[in-house]
């Protein structure tokens, strides 16, 4: 199990420092941290009273992680590392923490199951790509993701009094939908009889009362008005439901997209599962159930699911144990062993495909990269920041140098006084024209152009194969009467 835990771990980091920049909907939970970090109490300082968004979240997760940071943090500073550092040791301690969960799933399942089904649980999820992707990206689906797997882990060793404990965090804290997950386990129980009604509402009532406390006297004190994050989430999404307004999806989408890619070649082994495995549909059962009804929702994202995925690749794991327990018996049965081996691989090259095109999809965390590199002795610059820039990577962890102004101010009008007020733009040119750029023809000069992902081509005649395009789509725009000092 140690070396299981290293690779797992392992595969973690490497997501991390290959994808080291967060998106636009990463930015409160990372703000936040950077924000308890270096500026502590002085809430006036904190980004989320400048940008608070369209719905709060709640400052429990970042408060925890930042805490458990702190000393890494501490230390980093008495290295003289750049700040842009600590972004990797909050991520990191987030992704220790959803990790570890994920390990405690799985030794769950090796005492449900067996060991080789843990085994395959765990190679499956290590050579998909968006499981291990998400672990450390601070999203309010991913802390939730890590308490969503430590209440399935006390489910399947029935200690439901910390299965409701747990799931009651993660419901009232981050993700109101786990409701919807966690609840059909408990449904399941219900109808076997395990969990009694009364067992259920003795154990609730005070975890909701706690949950729902603690939530709202933190989070108001950060929000300065009285506020339950997730229940002003929860009216925004469901019943004004305007989560539409960010795009809407076919309803089938997660059955034919988002689990596709998620699982790969596990999603083969899921019938074959439910043949061989009688346990493999009970497990899996609330995960089908959970993503059909939240397909109603029309706005569909796939870390919206992402608590179905270890449960999906356990009844996976059932198919592919059973396939390799028994391979000596005859060639056929041998030869779906080494097609399962061959899965293993395709996954692990799709996997790889997924990691590289992510790396190109935040431009503007390349862009202030480039910008601290190419002006690093200059002590005067004044950037602005447009919104395709700041929300591909930018954050307040890559805002270096304390001797510069970093402006993010919306809907200035484009070579208006205001932009030229700056010594340097960083703006996001997506036509084919870069008529975004045009009002700075003969002010500017381009100090440097970022490319992002622009497609998948496939060509017989080159090697390899599979053609990863781009296209510059951020570009850095250096004052021309500015460009001495």
């Amino acid at each position: 199990m140690r070396m299981i835990s290293a690779v797992v771990f392992g595969v973690m980091l490497l997501h991390l420092v290959v994808c080291p920049y967060t998106k636009v909907e990463e930015s409160f939970n990372l703000q936040a941290m950077h924000d308890i970090l270096n500026h502590g109490t002085n809430l006036q300082q904190y980004d989320h009273l400048e940008f608070p968004g369209v719905v709060p979240r709640s400052f429990l997760g970042p408060l925890l992680v930042s805490v458990a940071s702190y000393p890494a943090v501490v230390l980093a500073r008495l290295l003289s590392l750049s700040k842009f550092a600590q972004q990797h040791l909050v991520r990191c301690v987030l992704g220790v923490f959803v990790a570890s969960a994920f390990l405690s799933f799985c030794r769950a399942i090796k005492l449900r199951f067996s060991i080789s089904v843990m085994r395959w649980l765990v190679l499956l999820t290590l050579t998909q790509f968006h499981f291990f992707f998400y672990l450390s990206r601070p999203l309010p689906n991913t802390f939730a993701l890590g308490l969503v797997l430590m209440a399935l882990t006390y489910w399947l060793r029935q200690r439901y009094n910390m299965f409701v404990w747990t799931a009651g965090a993660a419901v009232i804290i981050f993700r109101f939908e786990a409701l919807i997950f966690l609840g059909l386990f408990v449904l399941g129980e219900l109808l076997k009889g395990r969990f009694v009604v009364l067992q259920l509402i003795k154990s609730a009532i005070p975890a909701a009362i706690f949950w729902l406390g603690l939530t709202v006297i933190v989070d108001s004190y950060f929000w300065q008005r009285w506020l339950w994050p997730e229940g002003e989430v929860l009216w925004f999404n469901v019943y004004l439901n305007k989560s539409s307004q960010w795009g809407t999806s076919p309803f089938l989408w997660y059955f034919y997209s988002a689990l596709p890619r998620a699982l790969l070649g596990a999603l083969v082994l899921i019938p074959w599962s439910y043949v061989v495995s009688r346990p493999a549909l009970l497990l899996s059962w609330p995960a089908v159930a959970y993503v059909f009804l939240y397909s109603f929702l029309p706005h569909k994202e796939l870390r919206f699911i992402i608590y179905a995925l270890p449960v999906f690749n356990t009844a996976a794991a059932c198919g592919a144990a059973n396939i390799w327990r028994k391979r000596a018996k005859s060639l056929v049965r041998m030869l779906l062993a080494w097609g399962l081996i061959g899965l293993l691989f395709v996954n692990t090259v799709a996997s790889g495909i997924f990691l590289y095109v992510s790396h190109l999809n935040y431009p503007g965390g390349d862009a202030m990269s480039a910008l601290h590199r190419l002006e690093q002795k200059r002590t005067d610059v004044s950037v602005h920041i447009d919104v395709y820039t700041a929300q591909t990577g930018v954050s307040r962890f890559t805002q270096l140098r304390d001797t510069w102004i970093y402006n993010k101010t919306e809907d200035l009008p484009p070579g208006g006084a205001d932009m030229m007020s700056f010594s340097h733009l960083m703006i996001g040119a997506l036509s084919d024209t870069r008529s975004e750029l045009t009002p700075y023809a003969t002010t500017h000069t381009v100090l440097h152009s970022v490319p992002s992902y622009a497609g998948l081509s496939v060509s017989l005649r080159t090697f390899p194969f599979l053609q990863v395009k781009t296209k510059e789509t951020v570009w850095i725009l250096k004052k021309i009467d500015s460009s001495a000092g």
